[in-house]
């Protein structure tokens, strides 16, 4: 053993302390020169193999070369191994305290072979040149919750595809072909960032990238480490932030990755009653272990400090709260309870340092019923910046599933959802779990005719951007795809040129706008005043209406109102408590404006009030509104409302409207494929408490 370990005495006890959060940077392979020597030095965590050496790609997989212990830290093993380059691949070979030799890959790789290989790849992470230097100097995570946050959800492997040639069955595009597409269309969208699922490397497509076997690798699918870094890049110059999934729950059970490691349960807790999730099939992190939460809040620090990711959001957190959780035998705490303690302890330890050390924060993909997830953990909370609101989901998509006819009868499914709203800080989500497995996509979930489905489909989006919460949607979902999403194939772009389809992806763009335009709608974090019911109990008719405010008075509000029925209600009257002219700034049925005559598109730039009392306000708005309309109002004065839709000189012949939407739709679609309370609110105008 030599005293010049690279794995120092500090090293090791930061790694044994479970603070060692750039693990990374010691452990795994490291390309350098020593005496002149170009090669790779080699560090693993194994403390309980009794032999461990490296192999690689360079040698035919032959010539082991022999690790030895750290001078400082008897649980690492290190070798330099001259020769061994950039671009190589290798592995090592661990005699487990078994006896058993198992071929493994490195838990630090940087890199990996593309599946179904699994070997490692020495990378060298010093060479690329950022250029989001003005994005990272103006973020600011104080101000997140102030902000608009409109998210696109997407994975990448089925989000767009281009084959190349019969020997290509994926269609995989690299990250810089899919950076160059994806921050146009998302900039001609209007979304403020992109989440992406699948991008740790992972061997099974199936999973879709939520049984992670890298860590600290992007998946070799869509190129090398530096293509990803010019991907997070390109999305940031175009002004948009960058959320990666990542899964610190659980792994899988493969032969080469983790899973019995040194020929013990390393990274796995030795109880079996904790050890596994059955549902998944996988493997659970023991996050009471030290080494292993360095290793996993090293990994978050990786993606947040070395990819410049601006948030992660974390996996199944109802998995690691839960000892219980989907499983039929399970050990209780040492309190008695359900309660994992080790890993609700290892989430709050991971939201302080990330939210303290780092430019990032974490957002929870959370199921449970546990509150505070959102409670900085310094004041008793899980420490997490948002939250996504698994309930305003279950419940809305439930409500739309039911016939109009029968809407009335859950109507408490589409308004208690506000009863809740301001109790941590939720993200509204419709995401891809929500559109496979059978449960339809989105426009599937919606019964009638398919002009009721694409109209109610436009109706569930605004009454999503117009509710409490941040928002997010995931791809294929803002034109109405009709399919469940296929991870093996592209989404069904094309349907952005049919009339229909076309006219809901103008109506999330606008909504986008809107919502990105009024700060009653994005800044409204834990804050029950922002939202004011009008009328919340006209079940009978399936209409809700609502206003949207900051916490002081009515500048800058927004009025709401969202017709979820198949009826035309001329003459509809809704509450309105300031006189004057009301601008429209937003309609379900703007969507193509100039498709039709102004009778039509049922333009009315403003709707004057009445002095009549209507929903326990003084004032009234009368108005038509139309099936599964929905409108947005500004309150008189607004200094904020954006141009009005232009009125078509004279109506066209429908021939002739729809062969102007196709070229429109058409010539859009080029540009995006190749870049691409509870009650009535009751008589006052006070402020909703």
């Amino acid at each position: 053993m030599s005293n010049n370990s690279f794995f120092s005495d500090v090293d090791s006890y930061l790694f044994h302390q479970g603070t060692d959060y750039e693990a990374y940077k010691k452990l795994g392979a490291h390309p350098m020169e020593r005496d002149g020597v170009e090669g790779t030095l080699f560090n693993v965590w194994a403390p309980h193999a009794q032999y461990v050496s490296v192999i690689s790609a360079k040698t035919g997989w032959e010539n082991e070369q022999w690790m030895s212990r750290s001078a400082w830290d008897g649980g690492v093993w290190e070798c330099f191994v001259p020769g061994v380059v950039q671009g190589d691949a290798y592995r090592y070979v661990v005699t487990g305290a078994d006896g058993v030799r198992r071929y493994k890959s490195d838990p630090y790789a940087f890199y990996a072979e593309k599946r179904p290989d699994n070997a490692s790849i020495v990378y060298n992470l010093d060479n690329y040149a950022w250029g989001d230097g003005d994005y990272q100097a103006a973020r600011d995570n104080n101000t997140v919750l102030e902000k608009p946050m409109a998210i696109y959800e997407l994975h990448l492997g089925s989000w767009k595809k281009q084959y190349n040639g019969p020997g290509d069955e994926d269609g995989f595009l690299n990250y810089r072909d899919l950076a160059d597409q994806l921050a146009e269309y998302a900039n001609w969208m209007g979304y403020t960032h992109v989440e992406l699922i699948g991008v740790c490397e992972h061997p099974f497509d199936g999973s879709w990238g939520y049984q992670v076997t890298g860590f600290f690798a992007p998946t070799s699918r869509h190129g090398n480490p530096d293509d990803f870094r010019y991907f997070v890049d390109t999305l940031h110059k175009a002004g948009i932030g960058v959320i990666l999934d990542w899964v610190p729950a659980h792994f899988p059970k493969d032969e080469f990755a983790l899973a019995h490691f040194d020929g013990t349960p390393l990274y796995e807790p030795a109880d079996p009653l904790r050890a596994e999730y059955p549902e998944w099939g996988t493997l659970a992190f023991d996050h009471g272990k030290p080494e292993v939460r360095s290793f996993l809040i090293s990994s978050a620090f990786y993606w947040i400090n070395e990819f410049h990711i601006d948030a992660l959001r974390v996996d199944a957190v109802a998995a690691m709260i839960y000892v219980n959780f989907s499983r039929a035998e399970w050990r209780p705490n040492i309190f008695g309870g359900n309660i994992n303690l080790e890993s609700t302890d290892f989430l709050k330890q991971l939201n302080y340092e990330v939210r303290h050390q780092t430019n990032g924060y974490l957002i929870a993909e959370d199921s449970s019923a546990e509150p505070g997830i959102t409670v900085p953990s310094e004041d008793g909370g899980m420490g997490f910046l948002f939250k996504w609101n698994m309930g305003w989901m279950n419940d809305t998509l439930r409500y739309i599933g039911h016939d109009p006819v029968y809407r009335k009868w859950h109507h408490h499914e589409l308004t208690h959802t506000v009863d809740y709203a301001f109790t941590e800080n939720f993200i509204l989500v419709l995401s891809h779990d929500e559109v496979v497995y059978g449960k339809q996509s989105m426009v599937g979930k919606t019964p009638g005719s398919i002009m009721d489905r694409l109209g109610g489909v436009k109706t569930l989006y605004t009454y999503q951007f117009t509710h409490p919460g941040k928002k997010l949607l995931f791809m294929g979902q803002d034109f109405a795809q009709d399919a469940e999403w296929d991870y093996h194939k592209e989404i069904d772009w094309f349907l952005a040129d049919d009339y229909g389809h076309r006219d809901v992806l103008q109506c999330v763009k606008n909504l986008i706008a809107v919502y990105r335009r009024y700060p009653a709608l994005h800044a409204d974090s834990k804050n029950p005043t922002t939202f004011e019911w009008v009328n919340g109990a006209d079940m009978d008719r399936n209409i809700i209406s609502f206003i949207r405010r900051n916490p002081w008075n009515y500048d800058g509000a927004l009025l709401v109102v969202c017709n979820f029925s198949a009826t035309h209600y001329a003459g509809y009257t809704v509450g309105a408590p300031q006189e004057g002219a009301y601008r429209r700034v937003f309609s379900t049925f703007d969507s193509l404006p100039g498709a039709g005559s102004p009778d039509e598109l049922g333009y009315v730039p403003e709707l004057l009030t009445e002095r009549h009392d209507c929903d326990g306000y003084d004032y009234r708005l009368t108005y038509d509104l139309r099936p599964f309309e929905a409108m947005i109002l500004a309150f008189p004065g607004d200094t904020l409302t954006p141009d009005p839709a232009p009125k078509p000189k004279k109506k066209p012949t429908a021939k002739k409207a729809k062969a102007a939407t196709a070229k429109r739709a058409k010539t859009a679609t080029k540009k995006t494929k190749t870049t691409a309370k509870k009650t009535t609110r009751k008589k006052s105008t006070k402020t909703k408490e």
